[in-house]
């Protein structure tokens, strides 16, 4: 299956996994240019999206090779394998699963055959109906599966391979219309790069949940997820990717159309932890949006203390803010091993029992005899912030006052970030002085969801913050059709009943496809 099964080992402490990034998308047309190389880099850039998987479509013009594996950026390509990814245009992704299984099968860009040609799609959200689609998918005709050709069946469990494979239904029809008759028809959040042999289209759900940029290139385009991907390869940003809308980047140049009118209910929580901070969403920097939640939470949240520390990174800028704002001396008093939280190696027993240790680490000449205000960017279980406690005492803090630059997260997230149940969320069922006295904390004290949106500049009216208020933007089905494994499940119960559209593991197999068409490529 590659080089690991896909059990990433970030859950240092039992149960202390925080919000996931769904994942990372790339896409680049630029003729003359190796394109495989700007989407490495340009998935380099948006590695902390997603850690599971890693995967790069290109197309000669005349056909299409894709190369995905378990594993980091870093892992899954060498340069051996980009020198043979040639061609003019690239779809890649870093992948955090949210629907199906972190598997190889299940890895993107996900790749199928249309009427006229091949198409290579990689998806960053999640979507609501999904088990909608999948009983319109079980019904579309389905050719007899080939464990040579996994485009051939549906072996994916995840809502990506669905939208593709709507997309390849329609035969008499070119990709652009198809995608123009497909998308109207998806619920929740969506932002798409994929391609056939000679195009590059992108497009965004119609609230535009998950973020999009458009860039430019001396010559041609990139579309990515954040602003910092298009640094990278040295892109201009032109814009960001409408909701609702479609482009289109082929030989005559961009156009744009509109499948859906937009609804505009941009993630709140890209600002508090999800982009990179150095990065822009609607023109507003992430960085300084962190710095003005500090500044907030100074002001909601005072506390006499000697010195304000992050948890780093993410809580790094807003302590810096509420340095600012308190006027209390900023001071580094946690150091994080950066690489550790992305092993494929399971710890041992023993290193297991230093739980947070592992992550971070304290300076105890800086913290001895101090009453610290620890800034952490959001408070999920639980468990990282009880350790951390712990830990800062033991190292001779006189007091923790823990600040968190957002709302008490209340509620799960459907639309692209992996949130634990609501049972398992320790603001759900607990007062925030019953959630400090499960911490340990002195004190305690989140910034409140109006200083949040002010820090992002953006309208309330178009910003989704269902974690925090439970009010989502796109309706929800029942229980039973949702849940990360919910297309496991249907796909056991379409075997269990001999149903159309079985789907066929064809899981880690290397395969070439015949006629030199187009390629899916994986090592062992």
């Amino acid at each position: 299956m590659g080089r690991g099964d896909g059990r990433l080992s970030h859950d240092l402490l039992p149960g202390e996994k925080g919000p996931q990034d769904a994942c990372g998308v790339f896409g680049v047309w630029a003729p003359g240019e190796e394109v495989a190389k700007l989407a490495y880099f340009g998935l380099y850039a948006l590695q902390h999206r997603g850690q599971e998987s890693a995967g790069i479509a290109v197309s000669s013009g005349s056909s299409i090779v894709v190369l995905k594996d378990m594993g980091l950026v870093s892992q899954v390509f060498r340069e051996s394998d980009l020198e043979t990814l040639r061609g003019h245009l690239a779809v890649g992704h870093t992948r955090y699963s949210t629907t199906g299984g972190s598997t190889w099968a299940n890895a993107q860009p996900t790749f199928r055959s249309t009427a006229d040609g091949h198409l290579a799609l990689a998806h960053n959200g999640n979507l609501t109906n999904t088990a909608d689609l999948a009983r319109l998918v079980s019904e579309l005709p389905q050719p007899e599966a080939d464990p040579r050709r996994p485009e051939s069946a549906i072996s994916a469990t995840n809502d990506t391979d669905l939208i593709a494979a709507l997309l390849a239904s329609h035969p008499d029809i070119p990709l652009e219309e198809a995608a123009a008759r497909v998308f109207p028809q998806l619920r929740g959040a969506y932002s798409l790069v994929f391609m056939d042999e000679t195009t590059l289209y992108a497009a965004r759900d119609p609230q535009g949940i998950r973020p999009l940029v458009l860039g430019r290139l001396d010559r041609g385009w990139v579309v990515a997820s954040e602003t910092a991907a298009l640094d990278i390869v040295g892109a201009s940003l032109v814009r960001e990717v409408e909701p609702g809308e479609l482009l289109v980047i082929d030989e005559h140049g961009l156009r744009s159309s509109r499948f859906a009118p937009a609804e505009p209910k941009g993630c709140v929580f890209e600002y508090v932890y999800l982009a990179r901070p150095d990065t822009r969403i609607a023109g507003r920097s992430v960085h300084a949006a962190r710095v003005a939640l500090g500044k907030q939470l100074a002001k909601e949240a005072p506390v006499e203390a000697d010195l304000v520390i992050p948890v780093p990174e993410s809580g790094t800028p807003a302590a810096i803010g509420y340095a600012q704002g308190s006027g209390i001396p900023y001071g580094v008093g946690l150091v994080k091993n950066s690489y550790v939280g992305r092993t494929f190696i399971q710890p041992s027993q023993t290193i297991r029992q230093l739980g947070i240790r592992l992550k971070l680490n304290p300076l105890r000449e800086v913290i001895a005899g101090q009453r610290l205000v620890v800034v952490d960017d959001s408070i999920v279980r639980g468990n990282t912030q009880r350790a951390l406690v712990r830990m800062l005492r033991e190292a001779g803090a006189a007091e923790v006052h823990v600040r968190i630059s957002s709302p008490p997260v209340k509620w799960p997230c459907f639309y692209g970030i992996d949130f634990a149940s609501p049972a398992e969320l320790v603001a759900n069922g607990l007062s925030v002085d019953e959630v400090r006295q499960s911490i340990g904390a002195d004190s305690l004290g989140y910034v409140s969801l109006e200083g949040l949106i002010a820090a992002s500049e953006q309208p309330a009216d178009k910003l989704c913050t269902a974690c925090f208020t439970g009010s989502y933007p796109v309706g929800l089905p029942e229980d039973s059709g949702l849940g990360k494994h919910l297309l496991e499940g249907l796909a056991g119960r379409v075997r269990a009943e001999g149903g159309a559209g079985t789907p066929t593991d064809v899981e880690g197999v290397p395969v070439g496809l015949p006629g030199g068409a187009a390629d899916a490529l994986t090592r062992p």
